[in-house]
């Protein structure tokens, strides 16, 4: 593996990634955002995945190994164009790793695609139903891109790709769901339920990404982090402080501050509140010898130093 192409490069956890891969590998990415980080050596194209444009990216840069972070996981870009780019954008970067010759291909995905249900076996492995567009419709755009990916795995051997379904991230750059709620003043949880949640550092997961890169990894994996704990002990460890909603009313009052603009998740978040979604990260500890180096208690500490 001589060079890497990062999609999302301007993506914090991409960053890091980037930061850990400087100086072992030749390191390139695009992105549709300019790039305002430090260079570590790297070459930044800002293109778009569904244009032309990226197509003379892999061909010019013909990199060995890529790793797919470029989505939109926000929701104020509206439903339709986070379908846009994030299936058929993912789509178009698996065309081209075909057709330039790509050796090995990570894609980072969630295990927010099993959905939160209150049957949910615990330590789910990776033979689950991907059953989150149940009650959370609007990420069904991660289940396509995770099914979409998952399928080219078996269709195209020849490029070695893994599909990573990464447990809660946590840390100081991270712009995930769970971290950027955990920063919030006052904590919305629903009343009565305290299901468990598991967390991995930000941290952690770069070294996992790289692992898949470095063992050549063919297959889907689930990537789970130091452990978990009961939602309210979160918030408290992490110096947060729960304001709990009574079941009736918080689907309700999500819709109303999400379309107003104050809180970023449209109401099918609510059941990832209150039903457990754990998963089983043995299949990729044994096939890459992964194991987290960051505890719970230094993840939480960090988050309330932050505060």
């Amino acid at each position: 593996m001589k060079k890497v192409l990062i999609t999302g490069i301007a993506g914090a956890q991409a960053r890091l990634l980037a930061a850990r891969l400087s100086g072992v590998v030749e390191v390139c990415g695009v992105d549709t955002v300019p790039w305002s980080g430090p260079g570590f050596g790297l070459r930044v194209h800002r293109v778009d995945l569904r244009k032309r444009k990226f197509e003379d990216v892999m061909r010019t840069e013909r990199p060995d190994a890529v790793v797919h972070m470029g989505f939109v996981r926000h929701f104020e870009a509206g439903e339709r164009m986070r379908h846009d780019v994030n299936v058929r954008g993912t789509k178009h970067l698996l065309d081209h790793c075909v057709k330039y010759g790509v050796d090995r291909l990570v894609v980072v995905s969630s295990s927010a695609v099993y959905g939160a249900f209150a049957e949910n076996a615990f330590a789910m492995d990776e033979g689950f139903p991907l059953s989150a567009s149940r009650s959370y419709p609007e990420i069904r755009d991660q289940v396509e891109v995770d099914t979409l990916a998952s399928g080219f795995l078996w269709q195209h051997p020849e490029v070695r790709t893994s599909v990573l379904r990464s447990v809660n991230v946590l840390g100081p750059h991270s712009r995930t769901m769970m971290a950027t709620y955990l920063r919030l003043p006052r904590i919305p949880t629903v009343a009565g339920y305290d299901p468990m949640m598991q967390l991995m550092a930000e941290d952690d997961l770069s070294e996992a990404l790289v692992l898949a890169l470095e063992h050549r990894l063919q297959g889907v994996f689930n990537v789970a982090g130091s452990g978990e704990l009961p939602l309210h002990t979160v918030i408290r460890e992490s110096g947060g402080v729960a304001w709990p909603i009574p079941l009736p009313f918080a689907r309700t009052i999500c819709k109303r501050f999400f379309d107003w603009g104050i809180w970023s998740y449209p109401p099918g978040v609510v059941d990832y509140l209150r039903f457990p979604l754990s998963v089983s990260g043995k299949r990729f500890s044994e096939a890459t010898g992964f194991s987290p180096r960051v505890s719970l208690r230094e993840m939480l500490s960090a988050m309330r130093a932050a505060r």
